[in-house]
């Protein structure tokens, strides 16, 4: 029996076929995830800051990518990475300058996608205990509320102080959470100064309770305070983390690029309709007003600019003696890498 000859054209497509069949199961295998379910920590899950990591929990967008995702959520930022430093989270949706900080401290951990590209935080001052407050000196010896000691609330308004020529010494912080309590702890005259998120500062804002004296909420705002784009919300993890789980965090970044691009669209009606009722304190309408403040300051695309880094080392800097910019090496507090792949994906 004669075998029908074989062509050039038969020959290359028999090899192209062949290529085919061993490459599936290598690719298979490139995206199977190292690590499906995870502990993910947040400081404040109802804030407007951490709005797109709600929105791709709600919208199915994490299982959509084979993640099973546990969130336990902290009253701050600097208890979210005590649970990643202590081994009880394995990523932490938090602030960016926590990578820089930690560094300082020898311990490399790294952002690989972003949320947030303005901090959001404002700093209010109560007209109820300091109704005739004229300037940052007179915040001496006075109690202000934030998150949680250590967080980004607390960094800002150590930022705020010292250009104002007040030592962060000379104050008294006070975690509050970023919810209701922290609400109260103004009413209440328990502290005299508020540094925070939306929706609770323009809850405070627009009822009259607190003078705004810093805000970060808009990208001028944050220029005028930082004097550059100021990178806040992210996701990271320590570094070996990602080197050993790259495929799990090329899942996270697509999850969380995927809400970044709804957001993008999102109508006032949608977010309501989404996030948890808890998270309006009772207030829809001064909800959505908060929303409309922040709405800019939500990134794009889950890609680092490349000048954000620096304008956090420059900050931190300037009140943390701990933080030597030039011991500092900024390529190993981020990553591109996983943002840029899930905005080719999502056409974000």
């Amino acid at each position: 029996m004669s075998h029908p000859p074989i062509t050039r054209r038969t020959f290359a497509s028999t090899l192209a076929l062949t290529a085919a069949a061993v490459a599936a199961p290598a690719l298979r295998a490139q995206t199977k995830l190292e690590k499906p379910k995870l502990a993910l920590a947040v400081g404040g899950k109802a804030a407007f800051y951490y709005l797109p990591l709600t929105i791709s929990e709600q919208l199915g967008y994490f299982k959509a990518e084979g993640l099973d995702v546990e969130i336990s959520d902290f009253a701050g930022g600097a208890r979210a990475l005590q649970a990643l430093v202590g081994g009880s989270a394995d990523i932490v949706s938090g602030a960016f300058e926590h990578t820089i900080n930690m560094q300082s401290k020898n311990q490399f951990i790294s952002e690989f996608v972003l949320m947030g590209r303005a901090p959001q935080i404002a700093i209010g001052v109560s007209t109820k205990t300091m109704p005739s407050y004229k300037s940052i000196g007179e915040l001496r010896g006075k109690k202000i509320g934030v998150s949680a000691p250590g967080s980004s609330t607390n960094m800002i308004a150590n930022l705020v102080l010292t250009r104002g020529g007040v030592k962060p010494t000379d104050v008294s912080f006070v975690g509050v959470g970023t919810g209701a309590g922290a609400l109260a702890a103004l009413r209440s005259g328990q502290i005299d100064v508020m540094s925070n998120t939306d929706p609770v500062m323009t809850m405070l804002e627009q009822k009259g309770e607190v003078k705004i004296i810093s805000d970060t909420r808009t990208l001028k705002g944050t220029q005028d305070v930082f004097g550059g784009p100021m990178p806040a919300a992210c996701l990271y993890t320590h570094a070996d983390f990602m080197h050993k789980n790259p495929n799990t965090c090329q899942a996270l970044a697509n999850a969380i690029v995927r809400g970044l691009k709804w957001l993008q669209t999102a109508g006032p009606s949608d977010i309501i309709k989404t996030v948890p009722e808890a998270y309006l304190l009772g207030d829809r309408g001064l909800y959505l007003a908060s929303f409309n403040k922040v709405r800019e300051a939500i990134a794009l695309d889950g890609v680092m600019p490349e000048e954000g880094p620096k304008t956090a080392l420059k900050a931190l800097a300037s009140f943390e003696p701990s933080v030597k910019p030039e011991k500092i090496e900024l390529a190993k507090t981020y990553t591109n890498e996983f943002a840029r792949r899930a905005k080719d994906k999502y056409k974000a």
